[in-house]
């Protein structure tokens, strides 16, 4: 191993001790429990002793309770009582999503009944009275907005993100709304909502109106729809609208977890270069096709698959769009590897120690610390089946992109290329079919951490040990994973 790769893994490994006392800290000394409430997984997070009115927190669509937790961990340290839990379909949550999504009676009406059942959990408890506060990001923003406005319960929202027809000028009575700066639609509806109680307020300022009611649209800095839940910003104008809300006065440090999160999962991928040299050596490198060659196994399957797919519908699988997701896989991929046959082209030997460390590593290292800080990856027992059905297209997949890219070792150029000839391909297929495919839009950027990520890892372990089948396989099962894991579990029928 070169002295580069050995300082690399020094300070690697000194990052992730780092990153990991310091999210560490953020937890210690709190009560972090489950909470059982029927069949949604919930976790309660308070200092030992304290008496502070609780908080309802609600994530958003494809979220999980752990997305949340800087809002659980920072209200906590402030006394409150923070409850988060996963929605139907979400997280660790077993039972699907069902219902019309497009409709407030179909599924919004059934979520609202799950943060009623949650509601009425917490306040269930001997050490817990009302009234509670409610914070909800994105797809639970307006949930919460809903809920509130029905439930005499709730004295104060915060909404994060929010999208929400329901506040009039007189409903909710406290409503905070909290937005990404990189967010315009959605600054937008804050302030339309904001000038409800006061035509002339600004975003920054808080408006009264009659009966009591108070608003406020403030934004956060240099952030998005996902980074708006991890800054400090976005972290004090909740608990400030909480301490005003319920009278109380609020000095424990903020739990601005996201850098540290972002550090960990950084220097646990930079680990993976280092440890990668660990590997046995190579003594042969990947066949390099001629450019003819390359091009074929790239564009025919990216041109062709949403084409072959465009007549056919199929919904066996209960995760929104996987159905598709899977043939789209297994087609292009399948395709690819014809063409590359058809070519007179060398799959190669298959190196199974490689390809098992890249897996253990990937779905171990990198994986439980997602899990653990950052959004659900561990699968519960329903999703397994589904990554298992996800990999039949997967595997072929990234078998076949190892190949064109050489297990990592192609010119840069050729990279790119094998990379956006498959997105460009899935938005053939989206273009082909707006309507039942157009939540693949919202897959994309867990397909494109994918090739950042574990895409790096195996391109490190396909340089040292030079099969390309052992990355490709290793790859193809991780990706199943993710697909697996990532997406809300739906009903039959959902639409």
């Amino acid at each position: 191993m070169s002295w580069l790769k050995r300082v690399t893994g020094v300070v690697a490994a000194g990052l992730v001790g780092l990153a990991l006392w310091q999210l560490e800290s953020a937890r210690a000394g709190l009560e972090i429990v489950p909470l059982e409430v029927g069949t949604t997984p919930a976790t309660l997070y308070r200092l030992p002793g304290a008496t502070g009115p609780a908080v309802v927190i609600a994530h958003g669509f494809a979220g999980s309770r752990q997305l949340m937790e800087a809002f659980s961990l920072t209200l906590a340290r402030a006394g409150y009582t923070a409850v988060s839990f996963d929605f139907e379909g979400h997280g660790r949550n077993p039972t699907p999503m069902s219902g019309d999504v497009t409709k407030i009676e179909g599924t919004t009406v059934k979520l609202l009944a799950q943060l009623t059942e949650v509601i009425d959990a917490v306040l269930a408890r001997p050490d817990i009275s009302g009234p509670v506060a409610l914070l909800g990001h994105s797809m639970a923003s307006d949930i919460v907005i809903r809920q509130a406005i029905a439930d005499e319960r709730v004295a104060a929202v915060v909404a994060v993100s929010m999208y929400s027809e329901a506040p009039s000028a007189r409903e909710p009575r406290a409503l905070l709304m909290v937005t990404g700066a990189w967010e315009p639609g959605l600054r937008a509806v804050a302030l339309e909502v904001l000038r409800q109680v006061d035509p002339a307020a600004k975003e920054g300022e808080t408006a009264s109106g009659a009966d009591g009611v108070r608003r406020r649209a403030s934004v956060a800095a240099r952030v998005e729809h996902v980074g708006v839940l991890y800054s400090r910003a976005s972290l004090e104008e909740a608990r400030a609208w909480l301490d005003e809300t319920f009278g109380r006065a609020s000095q424990a440090p903020l739990a601005a977890t996201g850098g540290w999160i972002s550090l960990l999962l950084g220097a646990v991928l930079l680990l993976a270069w280092p440890l990668a040299g660990l590997l046995p050596r190579a003594e042969t490198r990947p066949e390099t096709p001629d450019r003819l060659s390359f091009l074929a196994a790239t564009l025919l399957p990216a041109l062709l698959t949403p084409l072959l797919l465009a007549p056919l519908e199929l919904q066996v699988l209960p995760v929104l769009v996987a159905d598709y997701l899977l043939l789209h896989l297994l087609v292009y991929g399948a395709i690819a590897l014809a063409v590359w046959r058809w070519r007179g082209l060398r799959f190669g030997s298959l190196a199974l120690l490689p390809g098992l460390a890249l897996l253990v590593y990937g779905l171990g290292a990198f994986g439980l610390a997602l899990d653990r800080y950052a959004a659900s990856f561990v699968p519960h027992e329903g999703r397994l089946a589904i990554v298992l059905a996800v990999a039949l297209g997967a595997l072929p997949f990234m078998v076949a992109d190892a190949l064109v890219t050489e297990a990592g070792r192609a010119a840069l150029w050729r990279r790119l290329v094998a990379r956006l000839a498959f997105f460009a391909s899935l938005g053939l297929a989206v273009a082909l079919d707006f309507e039942r495919l157009f939540f693949l839009v919202l897959i994309l950027p867990v397909i494109a951490l994918f090739f950042l990520v574990f895409g790096s890892m195996g391109g490190w372990v396909g340089r040292r040990c030079g099969a390309p089948l052992a990355p490709g396989l290793a790859l193809g099962l991780i990706l199943a994973w993710s697909i697996g894991v990532s997406f809300p579990l739906v009903a039959a029928g959902v639409g």
